[in-house]
């Protein structure tokens, strides 16, 4: 089934997060995630918070910001790591703050696979 931003978001991730909190302790993080595009919008996924949050807006100081588009982000979603890196290495995916952290991100997506 094809992934929505916001059901990502709003949905998958919030419930990853409240059935696995220990995964999202072992990233211990915080990201902020800018989508551009008709179905994207901003997200902060706390995962430094008790309990951890993912929810809309920029609401605590990111240690990492992913800005990407909508269509990219699912593509990275629903195709795992290989389009991710494909998405990345086109340029299409900017990523800012701490670097260690990027390697974290996989973890932070499959929370709401």
């Amino acid at each position: 089934m094809a992934t929505t931003v916001k059901e990502f978001f709003g949905k998958r991730v919030p419930e990853a997060l409240r059935d696995h909190p220990a995964r999202a302790k072992e990233v211990a993080a915080v990201y902020l995630f800018r989508i551009s595009g008709s179905a994207g919008g901003t997200w902060t996924a706390d995962l430094l918070a008790d309990p951890p949050t993912c929810v809309p807006g920029e609401t605590a100081k990111p240690q990492c910001t992913i800005e990407v588009s909508d269509q990219d982000f699912c593509t990275m979603v629903d195709g795992g790591m290989q389009a991710a890196m494909q998405i990345l290495f086109a340029g299409k995916l900017k990523i800012s703050g701490d670097p260690a952290l990027v390697t974290k991100l996989t973890k932070v997506l499959q929370l709401g696979v």
